[in-house]
């Protein structure tokens, strides 16, 4: 019964302050997400045959709060048999935010149900090269629970679950992505940057930056690994540490 009250009194204290953010009820509806992560199985589905597919069992967030949250609208919308779809499209520009031909690209797709709640969250091919399905599952399982970062609005998970996957090599990736605009130096890994701005409209006054996407991918310089992958996709940050969620079989290999 103790820790019962200790976990409620936390969850009430999360949530009074992602109220004090901005838009409560928009907040409310995506922090109910958030608490779905701890039945992972049951409020959600994942097809990765083809392609990846993240599907709300249970949706509560609607199209309205998408908006709100990021500010952003997306690059097309279309009507499907189900609801409707919106794709946000991200395409590779320099550092005067100018197009690099030929076109290099990745997208998000969100349907959404009869009643404007988000129904599926889909990932493009280009965009499962620098998270591949097995890295991106896991990191999504490893939300559950995890710490919330009210300045940064962030998710950090506490904890990873271990898989057994391989991870991308520096030559196939480079060759899916093409030139970056720069390269660091950060002793053992070499990071790559990429710039990907959002085909969109009507961006909201203050969050104009929110259209350009900066991708850091890290690879190991040893073994041409890739490590990690960090960026912020209309508005929402994802950064993954891949090692993190290798079994120990694959890290002695």
């Amino acid at each position: 019964m103790q820790n019962q009250h200790s976990k409620s009194i936390k969850w009430l204290f999360i949530f009074v302050a992602l109220c004090s953010l901005t838009g409560c009820l928009h907040w409310m509806r995506a922090f109910q997400v958030y608490l779905q992560l701890d039945d992972f199985d049951k409020n959600f589905t994942i097809d990765d045959q083809n392609k990846f597919v993240l599907y709300f069992n249970a949706p509560k967030l609607y199209s309205s709060d998408l908006l709100a949250l990021s500010k952003l609208q997306p690059s097309h919308k279309k009507i499907t048999l189900n609801g409707t779809r919106w794709r946000y499209l991200f395409r590779k520009v320099n550092q005067d935010q100018e197009l690099i031909q030929p076109e290099i690209s990745f997208f998000f797709d969100l349907d959404f149900d009869s009643q404007h709640r988000v129904s599926a969250w889909t990932f493009s091919p280009l965009f499962l090269d620098i998270a591949p399905a097995k890295f991106l599952e896991a990191s999504l399982r490893s939300l559950a629970g995890s710490e919330i970062d009210k300045s940064n609005r962030q998710l950090r998970a506490k904890s990873q679950p271990k898989i057994d996957a391989e991870l991308p090599k520096k030559v196939m990736v480079l060759k899916n992505l093409g030139q970056s605009l720069k390269v660091e130096d950060e002793g053992e890994e070499e990071v790559y940057y990429y710039n990907f701005l959002l085909e969109t409209s009507n961006i909201e006054a203050g969050y104009e930056d929110r259209a350009l996407s900066v991708v850091k991918l890290s690879f190991d310089k040893q073994t041409t690994e890739l490590t990690r992958m960090a960026g912020r996709f209309a508005g929402l940050k994802i950064s993954i540490r891949y090692h993190k969620f290798l079994t120990e079989t694959i890290l002695e290999k």
